[in-house]
């Protein structure tokens, strides 16, 4: 089983068991783990993101989780870049670099590359607007149609933002937003990359989910907003569309009891689930689907084959 120059990602919805299934399969092939989370990026916030725990990155080494302050901005483009300097250590040290989390974007900029959106001024980008809003959206669309052909079809013809960007893209570089995306390219080639999708039915992640919210709350969640909350975060801020921010934050404003406050948290978790299962459809239909109960790793070489 030659994996020198792979490069191992392991999706799934939230709750789905990714940390769990890494970790076995790090020690299976000698690897070490970086985080392709959006959330687990936070220091401050542990319990909530359901980072690693001490006890598990001990067992594997892990790289990218909790290392950026909650009130500093933090991006896609930040995070590839950090993830390919993390993948290129790794792999100098002779070891499989495996990528884990739940945020798509991260892991579809790094196995297609990530848009590196033209520089449009703010003056241009409202002259733009302007005309759309003075043409209505349904001439407008057929002026981008006139000068883009390539976005009939692609775009669709009531969708106004993309209507508008593909329109600046056309006008200010002269390609159509479809030929821009094209010239697109990744750090690494298609073929070192080994992917798992956890899949997992949809009652039992519910029930999973309220098994992790109730753990979150005994290991000191609402502690941990209360010290987010003394931060004053501007609202902006990426980290504070971590779930259960804003429910234990009504909690502590006595606008809401305990349990109410776990059942919008879970609410909101099965709602995020959801959104990564659909995403999977869109976006990963080429990766391998791991049974949930498939943890003993019997096929374990066909599958990195």
């Amino acid at each position: 089983m030659d994996l020198k120059s792979k490069i191992i990602l392991i999706s799934g919805p939230t709750a789905s068991g990714k940390t769990s299934f890494a970790i076995k399969l790090a020690k299976k092939v000698n690897g070490e783990i970086i985080n392709a989370d959006s959330m687990q990026v936070y220091k401050e916030l542990k319990i909530l993101t359901a980072r690693p725990s001490i006890k598990e990155q001990k067992k594997i080494k892990h790289h990218l989780y909790g290392f950026q302050k909650v009130n500093h901005k933090f991006s896609t483009g930040l995070w590839l870049k950090l993830a390919i300097k993390k993948i290129k250590k790794v792999q100098k040290k002779n070891k499989i670099p495996i990528l884990v989390g739940g945020t798509g974007l991260y892991f579809k900029a790094l196995v297609d590359g990530l848009v590196k959106i033209p520089h449009i001024t703010q003056k241009e980008r409202n002259k733009i607007r302007q005309k759309q809003k003075r043409l209505g959206q349904k001439k407008f669309y057929r002026s981008l149609i006139e000068i883009d052909p390539y976005s009939k079809n692609k775009i669709n013809h009531n969708d106004i933002q993309r209507s508008i960007r593909a329109y600046e893209i056309k006008k200010y570089t002269k390609l159509s937003m479809f030929e821009w995306f094209n010239k697109t390219k990744s750090n690494f080639e298609k073929n070192q990359f080994i992917k798992f999708y956890i899949d997992y039915p949809r009652n039992l992640i519910m029930k999973r989910i309220i098994k992790r919210v109730n753990e979150m709350f005994s290991k000191g969640a609402i502690k941990e907003v209360k010290l987010f909350l003394k931060l004053k975060i501007r609202k902006e801020n990426s980290s504070n569309k971590v779930i259960g921010i804003q429910e234990i934050s009504e909690l502590l404003k006595h606008n809401i009891d305990i349990n109410e406050a776990k059942e919008r948290i879970s609410i909101k978790t099965r709602q995020y689930a959801k959104r990564q299962s659909t995403w999977a459809r869109s976006y990963m239909n080429d990766w391998i689907k791991i049974d949930f109960n498939n943890s003993n790793f019997s096929n374990l070489e066909k599958l990195l084959s």
